[in-house]
């Protein structure tokens, strides 16, 4: 089949029945970020949601009110679209099969490491998560910071051609919460603390970005240096304080001995940063790209990471090694006030280069839609 001179792309959501908020997840943000690149794009003559779910579009109304594109069933898509885009809901094979049997092309967008996700569920008899299914793919996208653990997984397992494709973000989601939060004037680091309040706000619900590192990293710069460390806050954990091991885990920090952490549940970033909280410690094993790192340098906060896909912004340190960590803390103590304008330039500088609207953007994901038609 010859690509159409303009086509038309549908992005999978899973909209389930009740309230849904765009911040209980990321998947919800890479589908607003990649339809407002899709309206930019010169061979694309309309772009939709595709709801994959059992909920409707009123479940989501305090996300989809804003949603740059209009949302459909997939009784519509199979009729109305020749691209769809699997990113939120995964498709029932049968419904893909029929969808490519009348020409549709499907690509499969990968936006978590999942070879880790599904190595642990298959493991330990967790729900399942990704499903080599038989969907004919016309290729598999994925990040930069899933190509060495995942490329070659989905491709076996897809048996399609992976692309590469940019991380897309751009602050207009952040800032559109802040002013429904009222809170647009406090996400801004302010200096001149004399010691720090810092936060942990990994997710622990998989291996590949937990708290445990960045805990260790925080109590050993407090051992080192207890004046640069006033509190330590670890969020996501309420679930953790009910498992005895991460509690004795918890206990052997001088920094929970001495009654500076306290073990928090799950806040917006804007509840956070500045209200709670000065910087931002993380770890991330194999998933190097986080929109959590983008919020922070959007605010000018202090990140302490071991990223290497963030444009050299932050203070990083190596690996899962603590004692750098705990010198990249206390270099960022030492240092961020005083190059807090070169911080914020640089920060700005690197999230230009994620914006959906940015014209190279544009060019590599229709670039990549438009290979999709090719030699099938």
């Amino acid at each position: 089949m010859l690509r159409p001179k303009r086509v038309k792309v549908g992005i999978t959501i899973f909209l389930r029945a009740g309230q849904q908020s765009i911040w209980e997840n990321g998947i919800f943000q890479n589908c607003y970020f990649l339809a407002m690149l899709l309206r930019q794009s010169p061979i694309i003559e309309a772009a939709y949601l595709v709801n994959g779910g059992d909920g409707n579009p009123s479940d989501a109304k305090s996300f989809l009110e804003h949603s740059p594109v209009p949302v459909i069933d997939l009784d519509t898509a199979r009729e109305k679209l020749d691209v769809v885009i699997e990113l939120s809901a995964q498709l029932n094979p049968d419904w893909a099969r029929s969808f490519h049997e009348r020409g549709g092309r499907i690509i499969g967008m990968r936006v978590a490491n999942d070879y880790v996700i599904d190595i642990e569920r298959m493991m330990f008899g967790l729900p399942h998560g990704l499903l080599f299914s038989g969907t004919p793919y016309s290729a598999i996208w994925t990040l930069p910071a899933f190509e060495k653990t995942c490329a070659g997984y989905y491709e076996a397992g897809s048996r399609a051609p992976v692309k590469i494709m940019q991380h897309l973000w751009n602050p207009v989601l952040l800032e559109r919460s802040l002013k429904v939060a009222k809170a647009d004037s406090t996400f801004r680091y302010v200096p001149g603390r004399s010691c720090w309040r810092l936060a942990i706000l990994e997710p622990n619900i998989c291996m590949v970005k937990t708290a445990h590192i960045a805990m260790l990293i925080a109590d050993l710069a407090y051992r080192q240096d207890p004046k640069c460390v006033d509190f330590l806050r670890v969020f996501n954990a309420m679930p953790l304080k009910e498992d005895a091991v991460f509690v004795g885990f918890a206990r052997s920090l001088d920094l929970t001995l001495h009654g500076r952490a306290t073990y928090e549940p799950r806040l917006p970033i804007y509840d956070i940063l500045t209200v709670q909280a000065d910087a931002v410690i993380s770890h991330q094993w194999e998933n190097a790209q986080n929109y959590l790192y983008y919020e922070a340098l959007y605010g000018g906060y202090p990140l302490i990471h071991n990223s290497a896909l963030i444009g050299g912004c932050g203070y990083r340190y190596d690996g899962f090694d603590c004692q750098d960590g705990a010198l990249a803390l206390r270099r960022a103590f030492s240092e961020h006030d005083l190059r807090l304008d070169d911080y914020r330039r640089s920060a700005r500088d690197f999230l230009s280069s994620l914006d959906p609207e940015l014209p190279a953007n544009v060019e590599q994901y229709s670039a990549a839609i438009a290979a999709a038609f090719e030699g099938r």
